[in-house]
């Protein structure tokens, strides 16, 4: 896989709403979700701060630190410019791209909270294997280590793994809770952007395992967008991606714009707003 697990394309609609967690029982904490809105707006120091304290207050939630790996991982991409769109628009860009350095303090950081996420999830499940935040935690933690795998040590093969190995934990909290949106973000994913191989190749991924559905890849990201809770700004940010690969810069400038006035501190927003309106119409 050529890219991110749970970063890149997406399909178009720009005027994508923000209804989050319509109809879910899964557990939501309005706690933890600021802090992931502190993290999409690179707030990293205040984000680790309320993810610290909810898991200091629910120690055996695995939520607190696989959210807390999610904002090491958003802070190492941030510092490395791996989230720049046009990495993923041009793909022989991507394919060329130096092997970046990371943080090893941030790595070990990431890994930790990685593993005790997946320790108290897996905890969980052996309790009740219908436990939906444990699914839905089991699930984030895959495609955070995938995303790692892709973004920054450039192991394609690994993340692509991951995301296989962490299919069966979203596939079973749609089952247990539909509504449980942000969930169909690996599925869509996978299945859009192994869509876009050369058919050659496509036929050799399925025959390992992958999902390769172009359209219902798109339909399950824009569930993601429209309905999801934790993911839901994340996938606007895919949804822009994949409108400025579709050469739909209108649909991709109305996205940033709204995650812009949202997250005033990620200029991420900013540089690719500009790089949209300097281009020649």
């Amino acid at each position: 896989m050529t890219r991110l697990v749970a970063l890149v394309l997406l399909g178009l609609i720009p005027w994508i709403s923000s209804v989050r967690g319509a109809d879910s029982t899964l557990p939501h904490s309005e706690e933890v979700y600021q802090g992931w809105l502190k993290m999409y707006d690179l707030e990293f120091d205040e984000a680790h701060r309320i993810f610290g304290q909810w898991t200091q207050n629910h120690p055996a939630d695995p939520l607190g630190p696989a959210s807390d790996a999610a904002a090491y991982l958003f802070s190492e991409l941030a510092r490395l410019g791996a989230l720049e769109s046009e990495l993923f628009v041009d793909d022989a860009r991507f394919a060329d791209r130096k092997k970046l350095q990371p943080n090893p303090q941030v790595r070990l950081h990431f890994t930790q909270q990685i593993n005790q996420a997946d320790h108290l999830a897996d905890a969980a499940l052996q309790k009740s294997p219908n436990d939906a935040n444990a699914l839905f935690a089991k699930s984030l933690t895959c495609g955070l280590r995938a995303d790692y795998a892709a973004l920054v040590d450039k192991q394609n093969l690994t993340a692509l793994s991951l995301t296989k190995e962490g299919r069966p934990y979203g596939d079973k909290l749609l089952v247990v809770d539909p509504g449980a949106f942000d969930a169909y973000l690996g599925s869509g994913v996978e299945n859009y952007l192994l869509s876009l191989k050369a058919a050659p190749l496509r036929i050799l991924l399925r025959l390992t395992g992958s999902r390769i559905d172009h359209d219902k890849g798109l339909e399950q990201l824009r569930m993601t967008a429209l309905h999801g809770y934790y993911l839901e700004p994340f996938a606007k940010l895919l949804l822009a991606v994949a409108a400025l690969r579709d050469k739909k810069p209108e649909g991709a400038a109305e996205l940033l714009r709204g995650l812009h006035d949202r997250f005033p501190n990620n200029g991420l927003y900013s540089v690719e707003l500009d790089r949209i309106s300097s281009k020649p119409k």
